[in-house]
């Protein structure tokens, strides 16, 4: 039986939904555990300097507790005093993996299992490594190999989950996902997940429920906060999705959706001062966003800001060669820069003049 969301999803037919769920998360709010402090085993390095697995799990120690370039170092230590056990390479590529080292990471991955290391969170890890170099099917072969060791492995049913975004299979993702939360019904990250897909295929009843309850769990997850404000949009609430959009960049910079809603509407109402840095802030974040760029040339324009204003249609040209009103818009606009202004008044249409004919011999 379909759910209220995937009926709905399903009842859309071809239509495509209002925004594409990102393909790669946050994996703090993905992976939890406790935060166990390696200065414990400082003692016993001391008295054995040369004790590989003393590093190698103070390497695991720190990895749980963020503390990411030192986990790294012990690694690195670990294997230069004993480059044998296999679960090192493991460790390392997690470390690696954690610093978005990717390709490294997945070399070491690789070592740990040549070398006879397996388990789920192998799988896991090289699956998970495969969704950032957007191998989607790769990524399906190396979860699927995880949830055959383990079937109700929490975070292989979330990645699939992201894999089957990736393919824009969003039944199969919403299946995935699902399972991943009644396995662990406290990871906020699966939790945004579904309410954004549940708005993207406008069901914003059902992503209002998943973002609350996220927020339970996370009040200061911005994307949380954003899915949270879009259910409001959806239901004709623009006053109350502007505040809660407000609320997600104060939270969260680097999440450019909320900043393209805001900059959207301030554009739309002709506050183009007050647009201009809400698109700035996306584009870092998203340089290909869609129609931004355009509003950020457009807003520069419309307040004489000539030369930033060509920079952006000299972008857009280079994002779209060949186009001609960009290509047009650039010229224009630069020479403006310059202190040039470009006639654009229609010129008069001049009637047509019979030829004279001329008589041979006559001159005339």
């Amino acid at each position: 039986m379909l759910t209220p969301l995937a009926v709905g999803v399903a009842g859309c037919g071809e239509r495509a939904p209002d925004e594409r769920p990102e393909v790669m998360v946050n994996l703090a709010t993905v992976q939890s555990g406790p935060k166990i402090q390696a200065a414990e085993l400082e003692g016993a390095i001391a008295r054995q300097p040369r004790n590989a697995s003393l590093y190698a799990r103070r390497a695991g120690f720190r990895l749980e507790a963020g503390l990411i370039p030192a986990a790294l170092e012990d690694i690195n230590r670990a294997l230069e005093l004993d480059d044998s056990p296999a679960d090192f390479y493991f460790i390392k590529a997690r470390a690696l993996r954690a610093q978005g080292k990717v390709k490294q990471a997945l070399t070491a991955a690789e070592e740990a299992s040549r070398r006879g290391y397996s388990s789920a969170d192998l799988n896991l890890l090289v699956g998970e490594t495969y969704l950032v170099e957007r191998h989607f099917q790769d990524a399906l072969d190396q979860l699927d190999r995880a949830l055959q060791q383990e079937p109700d492995h929490a975070g292989a049913l979330f990645y699939k989950g992201i894999a089957y975004v990736g393919l824009q299979d969003t039944l199969q993702a919403l299946d995935y996902l699902r399972a991943s939360l009644s396995r662990d019904p406290r990871q906020p990250e699966t939790l945004h997940q579904l309410a954004f897909l549940s708005n993207a295929f406008r069901v914003p009843a059902d992503a209002a429920k998943y973002a609350a309850r996220g927020l339970k769990l996370a009040p200061n997850y911005g994307p949380l906060w954003y899915d949270y404000g879009r259910q409001f949009e959806l239901q004709n609430q623009p006053d109350s999705a502007l505040r809660i959009y407000t609320r997600t960049v104060q939270l969260d910079t680097t999440f450019y959706r909320a900043d393209y809603r805001l900059a959207l509407v301030a554009y739309k109402n002709h506050k183009y001062a007050d647009a201009i840095p809400h698109l700035q802030r996306a584009l870092r974040r998203a340089p290909r966003l869609a129609g931004a760029r355009q509003m950020l040339a457009e807003s520069y324009e419309s307040l004489a800001r000539y030369a930033e204003a060509a920079d952006q249609y000299r972008l857009l040209v280079a994002e779209n060669p060949g186009n001609r009103h960009w290509t047009y818009k650039a010229w224009k606009v630069g020479n403006r820069a310059h202190g040039v202004i470009v006639d654009e008044t229609p010129r008069q249409a001049v009637e047509a003049v019979e030829p004279i004919s001329v008589q041979p011999g006559t001159g005339l």
